[in-house]
């Protein structure tokens, strides 16, 4: 049998010497492999292609009993397999033992005693004797378990010692802002639904008009932001540069004055102060001018107050009237809260409710690359709780508050005792 190495071999290398001719190094696998299997036929029982069929074939009607076991034809679960193996080794005793130290052997339960320990059949022993005894006995034994010492009524103190240590209980006083109703910071003064209708524009998958519309509206109140921050912008940078423009000015002007004074002599500004003329004395006609002019910015003041004073009973008049409208409107069974049109919580009529402005609602347009046309690629956005947080603060029910990141820690003390210094030396 050749080894597992085997000899050296050429097999992609054909002969060059003719159909018949002999190299050394020929590939013979193949006939070694033939011989091998023939030899292996002979020694069990002769060559196969030799032997007839009736010997080599069997009809087999009954089937084998040992295929049948050995194949399993109707596997079993794999639960059924784990939990039909069992270990010879028995389980641990998760049984409660007493936390004593002995000598590793433990007695059985039914040996130990406890002392603290009152068997079923005593018990019932003893319900027996108290079902036996009187009924009079049974009355005074309930009228002894029932009276109770801490339940009588204690010694009402005198009114001086009352009032010398018992503080008087103070009610509690609700403030008069809970009896008022939250006030709306919308312009129109009514409050905003918990859930508003979305907009047609902000659909997933929306119509043209409405997507556009949307669009539009957001770009023109962008715009208008733009500007206005542009214009605050514009006008910061004036006031800065006017600043730093008359703080320049100031520092030239006390160089200069820093200057003539070394010098010693002074300023043309020194000579015009003290070469100041007198105010001449006014005559009746430029008095009546003045008079008249006074007059006439006393009137502009007094009609501009009336006229503020006009437009805020107005305003008044009109919040009292919308209020009726939506006290009306509130009412169970109007029948008109699905009607009315959602309001517009994007324009306040007040930035501020605390010491913090109300924030910016959340700009809800898709432009058009982002539209996604199906709602299974749809990616959700916002979050549910601004949203309603927002909601809350627009409509007056909470304060925007600045949040504390850095809460005041507790003011601790720390002292050294010294009482190791009070000591005593006995002599």
């Amino acid at each position: 049998m050749p080894s597992s190495i085997g000899q050296p071999q050429q097999p992609k290398q054909p002969s060059r010497k003719g159909k018949k001719a002999w190299r050394k190094n020929v590939d013979i696998t193949e006939v070694q492999q033939g011989l091998e299997s023939l030899r292996e036929e002979i020694r069990q029982g002769g060559p196969v292609s030799e032997k007839r069929s009736d010997e080599l074939f069997v009809v087999d009607t009954a089937g084998s009993e040992d295929i049948k076991k050995k194949h399993q034809l109707h596997k079993p679960l794999k639960v059924d397999e784990i939990l039909a193996q069992r270990s010879a080794v028995p389980p641990v005793d998760g049984r409660k033992r007493p936390a004593r130290v002995t000598d590793g052997i433990l007695e059985p339960a039914a040996k130990r005693q406890r002392k603290d320990w009152v068997s079923k059949k005593e018990v019932q022993l003893l319900k027996k004797d108290l079902a036996s005894q009187s009924h009079l006995q049974a009355e005074r034994l309930e009228e002894d378990a029932a009276f109770d010492l801490w339940s009588a009524a204690p010694e009402e103190p005198s009114k001086a010692v009352e009032d010398d240590y018992i503080p008087k209980v103070r009610a509690k006083v609700a403030p008069d802002t809970i009896r008022r109703a939250p006030q709306p910071m919308t312009t129109s003064g009514r409050p905003v639904r918990a859930v508003q209708n979305p907009d047609a524009g902000t659909s997933y998958n929306p119509t043209f008009e409405a997507w556009d519309d949307l669009l539009n509206r957001e770009g023109d109140r962008e715009v208008e932001a733009e500007k206005k921050r542009l214009e605050q912008t514009k006008i910061e940078a004036e006031r800065e540069a006017r600043v730093a423009a008359s703080a320049l000015e100031a520092e030239r002007e006390a160089e200069a004055d820093y200057e003539s004074v070394w010098e010693g002599f002074e300023t043309e500004n020194d000579e015009a102060t003290l070469k100041k003329k007198r105010p001449e004395r006014k005559t009746q006609s430029q008095r009546n001018k003045i008079k008249r002019r006074k007059e006439n910015e006393r009137l502009a003041k007094h009609e501009a107050a009336m006229g503020r004073k006009q437009k805020q009973t107005e305003e008044a008049i009109m919040a009292m009237i919308k209020a009726e409208q939506n006290k009306e409107l509130a009412k169970p069974g109007s029948g008109s809260d699905e009607a009315e049109p959602d309001v517009d919580d994007t324009q306040l009529r007040r930035r501020k409710l605390g010491n913090r402005a109300i924030p910016e609602k959340h700009l809800e347009v898709v432009l058009p690359d982002e539209l996604q046309e199906s709602l299974r690629r749809l990616k959700p956005e916002g979050n549910l709780m601004t949203d309603r947080f927002r909601n809350l603060l627009v409509n007056g029910k909470l304060e925007s508050r600045k949040p504390i990141l850095q809460p005041k820690k507790r003011k601790v003390k720390v002292t050294e005792k010294w009482s190791y210094k009070d000591f005593q030396i006995k002599v």
